[in-house]
């Protein structure tokens, strides 16, 4: 996790203070057990907080109720959380001697990584120790007044992670916790927890047969995505372009990798570096061949497939890097560059489901939603200022109708800015121009009446974000796309359009992705909808299961099967000769949307017992009224 800035300290919630006071308090309770213990980094997170360390012992839970006494005793004893300013050589010395991190000073045993936590704060920047008791700890804040202000707490698992997220860098353990106000929201949380771990979209997604992880032969964070959750992936694909395509957008399609000329460009190189996968070296020619041209067969060297240089040729130069592509815009930049453009052609909306790689830390990856290979719902919308308006606000617009065909009824817009200290450094020094587009943006988000909260210091690069937030049915929050604006990059690569007034100017840029990615969006939907997806979005929408095994029966059941097929329905038949209640509880544990149930009074009524999961038995109805109700229920996206 990224050092937050002393701004972005001083706007932590009452909860987030809560939480870190309890971190400090977890340190203390785990010293007066294990003294030897080395901390790292203690931050609040979303769901609580938790506490880097390392020593001899394994924690594990089994060790947690005795931590959570001494934590008790800590909080009891209603200790003052006092702030103390020191020197950087004081801090250096305290290091050194133990003292940090620690209940007291401990010879031989220095304070390792507060000595590396030290190397981050900025010359200049104030260093502040905060102190509970006999725990003294090196931080910035905040915190609550006294121990005592903790309400119920509780500590929750316990993990490996990498110092400063550095695979490079010693493992250590990370405990995790979390603390609340009072006990009620404690004993709420833990509910919800309990319903989380059943929807836990990795155990879903094992039991339904939607993806794989093959971490031996595939590689950590690259799903394998099998029939049934290609199925979901390709109506999302389906819903994205049928969206686009009303709203105006053109499709374009870009290739995995491109030479490193394009991220300098971009300016993601080198700063983005540590995210991409390493560059693979490619052998190009320099210059044209002299007279000779390499062709594969007599040109190539058939044990090694390498070319085989013509003694006509100019040297080949070993240097030429490619990368495979973090971000789809960059390309898309290029094919706005491939033609000359004028105001009359804005805006031009660019839409391409586009594989992305990024290399996530080991640490990090987890199922869906933290991968290393990511299928993005990504489009770039090129426009000038005038236009900017309306085409930000149809954006906005789109997430709300997707938030409505899901059912996602909680939603939140995170309006990221920039901050006057990071210009040149953390954001393109453009500070006229930051102004300008975070006050378009603020206006639209005003107008509209959208849900937002406006966050200071964590923009993009380039220019302002909004970041997604939507909650699932049980409350849990999940960070769905980003919408980025882009003023600097497409100066960058030189993208202009020619204005009424006969002037090249250079267009706005409207990143976008309200579907984010397909790993992180249908791990959601997983969690959201427990596996019971709605018919139009079920892997295995419709199953037949027959009463009996006469022929008659048979072939009234297979033309079903058959009409619906034909009508592109995801559509299997059993007929095989075990009893009907065994049929409908395997159909029931594959989580198949719409159970047809037909037996010989079925066949002579030309009719359909229909069966949804979740709902039960609906009854018999005509077969032309169950067929019709089918198609219109999947043509709909009905929920």
């Amino acid at each position: 996790m990224e050092r937050k800035t002393l701004d972005q300290r001083a706007q932590m919630t009452d909860l987030e203070r809560l939480r870190h006071s309890c971190a400090h308090v977890m340190a203390t309770a785990i010293l007066r057990l294990w003294p030897e213990a080395q901390f790292a980094a203690g931050p609040p997170v979303d769901d609580g907080f938790y506490y880097d360390l390392e020593m001899p012992h394994r924690i594990s839970p089994e060790d947690f109720p005795k931590i959570e006494e001494e934590m008790k005793k800590e909080i009891k004893a209603n200790h003052v959380f006092e702030k103390v300013t020191v020197t950087r050589d004081q801090a250096i010395k305290d290091s050194e001697s133990g003292r940090l991190g620690g209940l007291s000073e401990r010879p031989g045993n220095p304070s390792k990584f507060k000595l590396g936590n030290l190397a981050d704060i900025p010359e200049g920047e104030e260093i502040t120790y905060f102190q509970n008791g006999d725990f003294i700890d090196l931080c910035a804040g905040p915190h609550v007044m006294r121990t005592g202000n903790i309400g119920a707490f509780k500590l929750t698992s316990v993990a490996s992670a990498y110092y400063k997220g550095d695979e490079k860098n010693p493992q250590l353990q990370r405990i995790y916790g979390t603390a609340f106000k009072n006990k009620t929201q404690l004993e709420e949380w833990l509910k919800m927890q309990e319903e989380a771990k059943k929807r836990d979209h990795r155990k879903i997604g094992a039991e339904m047969g939607l993806f794989t992880m093959d971490p031996d032969y595939t590689g950590p964070g690259l799903p394998l995505w099998l029939p049934k959750g290609t199925a979901i992936l390709e109506e999302l694909e389906k819903l994205a372009k049928e969206t686009e395509f009303a709203a105006g957008y053109v499709r374009v399609k870009t290739p995995h990798i491109a030479k490193e000329k394009m991220y300098k460009t971009s300016g993601h190189l080198p700063y983005y570096a540590e995210s991409m996968f390493p560059p693979m070296e490619v052998a190009e020619e320099v210059d044209k061949l002299k007279g000779e041209t390499l062709k594969g067969g007599a040109n190539e060297d058939s044990s090694t497939h390498q070319p085989v240089t013509p003694s006509t040729s100019q040297p080949i130069n070993p240097s030429t890097r490619y990368y495979l592509k973090a971000m789809n815009c960059p390309h898309h930049h290029r094919i706005y560059a491939a033609e000359p453009r004028s105001y009359r052609d804005l805006p031009l909306r660019m839409a391409e489901y586009g594989a992305c790689y990024r290399y996530e830390q080991s640490g990090e990856l987890f199922g869906l939603m933290r991968v290393r290979e990511l299928n993005m719902n990504d489009a770039h919308i090129y426009c000038t200022p005038e236009q900017f308006a309306a085409e930000f606000n149809a954006v906005n617009e789109m997430y709300l109708k997707y938030f409505k065909i899901f059912g996602i009824e909680k939603y939140q817009m995170r309006f990221s800015t920039s901050a006057p200290e990071g210009m040149g450094k953390k954001y393109v020094d453009e500070p006229e121009l930051w102004k300008q587009t975070e006050d378009m943006v603020r206006e639209v988000l005003k107008n509209s009446g959208i849900n937002f909260v406006e966050v200071a210091n964590e923009a993009a690069f380039y220019g302002p974000k909004i970041d997604v937030q939507v909650w699932s049915v049980i409350g849990r929050e999940f960070t769905l796309a980003t919408n980025q604006v882009d003023f600097a990059v497409p100066k960058r690569f030189g993208l202009t359009y020619r204005d009424k007034d006969n002037a090249d100017k250079t267009p706005l840029c409207i990143h976008r992705a309200p579907l984010g990615t397909h790993e992180r969006f249908i791990g959601f939907l997983i969690e959201h909808y427990a596996g019971n997806f709605p018919l139009w979005l079920a892997p295995e929408q419709v199953r037949v299961l027959t009463i009996g095994e006469d022929e008659p029966l048979l072939n009234y059941a297979k033309g079903i099967v058959q009409e619906l097929r034909a009508n592109g329905v995801r559509v299997k038949g059993d007929y095989g000769s075990d009893k009907i209640n065994g049929k409908i509880q395997s159909a029931e544990k594959a989580k198949v949307h719409t159970m047809l149930v037909v037996g010989p009074r079925d066949v002579a009524a030309n009719a359909i017992s229909v069966r949804v999961h979740g709902k039960g038995d609906l009854g018999a109805k005509p077969r032309a009224e169950v067929v019709s109700d089918i198609l219109q229920a999947i043509k709909a996206r009905r929920p």
